[in-house]
């Protein structure tokens, strides 16, 4: 009871802090990998779409709504099925756009926005979706949390994962792209996975992140800590000033992911108590501050 009665008049006091916003680095797309090293992808469009050389932005074809079309490496260039047979593109990586605004594309039994991009590799090909970053994050939520859990625990988790992002741009630059879309880095589920409620925390916190020392932090977060948060040394060797151990408040939660950072269950839990987005953030990540984005994500 006294380290209850302790730990809410913490949350007293963070309520108080004005949250500051200010600028930090410019903004860009986001490129997630959606197969790596495959022996062939395939893909659909909600609308007619078309295919370009990903290097001299030259059309190479159109492609028909809602049919898919397979690919593969033959050389080193990125081939279409057509009629039974793949015909050379005569390019090595090409990029796949809706034709309109408000089209999709589809592959792994899902829609997502923005564009495909293919990438020849010899036996193998790379599929990867290049989208804003707002538009990944509607993707991502839902998919790390449920989005029936309160509104403040969603904008929490939404503000945390844009952080993840920022600061793990490039983490796969070797691949061609920015993200994996597993655990790994974050699960994304693209379009299909959205829900009203996610998209909501998305847009209500958009552009802000996690700031330490004028740098956006990788904000680690997990499935549930077991009571007691992870000193970031513990599992990576290497301690990270703004992730210091703290009562989890998911007890009674089996420990589930690496345990540093956020815990999702406690995030929850906190926000059912009636604390919001920014308190549960400041309680998780020590001596942070929020920041916004100096220019929106766009392609």
């Amino acid at each position: 009871m006294s380290f209850i009665l302790k730990f809410k008049t913490c949350f007293i006091a963070l309520f108080s802090i004005v949250v500051l916003f200010f600028t930090t680095g410019d903004a860009h797309a986001i490129k997630i990998g959606l197969c790596t090293q495959c022996s062939q992808v395939y893909i659909a469009s909600s609308v007619d779409a078309t295919m370009y050389d990903a290097f001299s932005g030259d059309m190479i074809m159109k492609l028909s709504p809602m049919k898919y079309y397979f690919f593969k490496t033959e050389g080193n260039q990125i081939a279409i099925k057509i009629s039974s047979k793949y015909v050379k593109t005569g390019s090595k990586s090409v990029t796949i756009k809706p034709d309109k605004q408000n089209g999709y594309l589809s592959t792994k039994k899902a829609w997502y926005r923005g564009e495909f991009i293919i990438t020849s590799y010899p036996h193998s090909v790379n599929l990867i979706n290049k989208l804003p970053l707002e538009m990944y994050l509607k993707g991502v939520v839902p998919s790390e949390m449920s989005a029936k859990w309160p509104q403040e625990a969603l904008k929490a988790q939404a503000i945390a994962a844009r952080s993840y992002a920022i600061a793990n741009l490039n983490k796969h630059a070797s691949q061609g792209y920015d993200l994996d879309d597993t655990p790994k880095d974050q699960a994304y589920g693209g379009a299909s996975a959205e829900r009203d409620t996610s998209n909501r925390a998305v847009k209500d916190t958009e552009d802000i992140v996690l700031v330490y020392n004028k740098q956006v932090i990788p904000a680690y977060y997990c499935a549930s800590a077991g009571g007691q948060t992870t000193n970031s040394g513990g599992p990576w060797s290497h301690n990270l000033p703004f992730l210091k151990s703290v009562p989890s408040y998911d007890e009674g939660i089996k420990k589930h992911g690496h345990g540093v950072g956020m815990s999702q269950h406690g995030a929850n839990n906190l926000a059912k108590m009636g604390y919001n987005a920014y308190s549960i953030l400041n309680y998780y990540y020590k001596d942070i501050k929020f920041a916004k984005l100096s220019k929106k994500w766009d392609i």
